[in-house]
This record gives C-alpha cells, structure tokens and sequence, in this order.
C-alpha cells in the first residue's frame, strides 16, 4: 500500500500543462460495417450499441469520444492507477514512442495470457494527442522518487491504486510518473478527471499498424522512410 495522505499529495501538486499522445485501436466504425449492408443500417445499430453502453458521466458531454470513453468504464480489471470497478483513468505519454510502447505492452499481454492464440497481425491504430492543464502530483521528482521501486513495479499495482484514490481526495486532477514498458524511460500522465482536458477534440492524429509476436511487438507507419519502432517482449514485460 501507501503512506502517502491526502493532504501530502495536496501540497506537492503543481501545475501541469502538455499535450499527451495515446493510442487507440482504429476499429470501431469498420467493426459495424461489417455487420450490415448500408449506412442507414450501421447508423441504426450504432444508435443501439450506444443506448447499450454506461450513461457518460458528468464533465464529458462536451468531449469527443477519444477522451471522453476511459471515463465512461469501470472495468473488472484494473490498471496501474485505477482499481478494479473504480472511476475511469484517461492515460496518455510525453512521446509518440512511449505511447506505442504501452499499448504495445497491452497487445503482447493478450498474446501470453492466450497461449493457443496465434500471432497477431498488423491492426491500424489511431495515434493522437490531447491537451490538457491539471493539478499534478510528479512521481519522477522529489519528494515522490524516494518511492520509484514502488510506483515502477511491472505488474503489481496496489500502492499506485491506493495512490490515485488519495489523489483524488486530494483534488489532484492528474499523476505523472515513469514508464516501464518503454526503454527510454519517458514519462506518462494518468489523467483523473475530464476537467482536465483544455479542448474538447484530439488535435494530432497519425495511423500506425502494430503487429504483436510473443517475442517481439512491431510499431509502423507507411510512409517512405519511416522504420517505426519494435519492442521485445523483455522491454515490455520483462521476460
């Protein structure tokens, strides 16, 4: 768990201001028009997909899908700052890299928790980026680094939960902290609260392929020139 108050929390946050890059698989409108034979049809079963899903909360109406859906879950499994079945977390990276390196991490992840799965291949992705400004609490500087061992673990993530729900007691609006699955050690934000956001859309948006093995996940753009990035699986998970 964590020693850290409310009150602790409260008085090291500062002021943060970025755009934060996040990847997203690029599959929602083709996965439906799959299903039917025309647009008036897809527009139809997007309606009742979307009466099916969980009422927005409060602070995303005016947000674009991008960055109002983490928001709008509570997933049974939880992730590095948000518990199983808690408040949504919207994470984003400094970099294009590191952002590619944690989805790649969640890709390679599906693979070894499916052993009869094979190999997947390359699926568009969207890359994009969004601005926010956020009350923030920076687990990479002092006082919080003393506790680096604790908030860079691979898989546990008890004390980083534990820390986000005092974060949000304590009004913090967003927590930066080192990433683990990219080598370059960059940094990435786990925004809290869609008050966040200082505009309502993404504002840079790319197409990337990922293409995931056991050993190896391979990020790529096609452009000319442009090799991309890969990550093995000892960079990601560590093993």
């Amino acid at each position: 768990m964590t020693t850290w108050t409310p009150r602790a929390l409260a008085s090291n946050a500062r002021p943060y201001a970025r755009d934060l890059w996040r990847v997203v698989e690029a599959q929602h409108i083709a996965s439906t028009m799959r299903l039917v034979d025309s647009l008036a049809d897809q527009a139809a079963l997007e309606a009742v997909l979307e009466a099916s899903k969980p009422t927005p909360p409060p602070g995303t109406e005016r947000l674009h899908y991008l960055l109002a859906t983490p928001f709008r879950y509570r997933p049974r499994l939880g992730s590095r700052f948000r518990a199983p079945f808690d408040s949504g977390v919207w994470y984003g990276a400094e970099t294009l890299r590191t952002a590619l390196a944690e989805k790649s991490y969640w890709r390679l992840r599906f693979l070894l928790d499916s052993p009869q799965t094979p190999d997947l291949d390359a699926v568009p992705h969207t890359a994009f980026t969004a601005t926010i400004r956020a009350r923030t609490v920076d687990l990479t500087v002092r006082p919080f680094v003393r506790d680096r061992a604790v908030w860079t673990r691979r898989s546990s993530y008890s004390s980083t939960q534990a820390l986000a729900i005092l974060a949000r007691q304590a009004q913090v609006e967003a927590i930066r902290y080192e990433s683990v699955r990219d080598s370059d050690r960059a940094a990435c934000v786990a925004v809290l609260t869609p008050a966040a956001f200082q505009r309502p859309r993404p504002r840079r948006q790319e197409t990337w392929f990922i293409a995931a093995a056991r050993g190896v996940v391979r990020c790529t753009r096609d452009l000319p020139g442009d090799t991309g990035w890969e990550f093995t699986a000892k960079q990601l998970v560590g093993v």
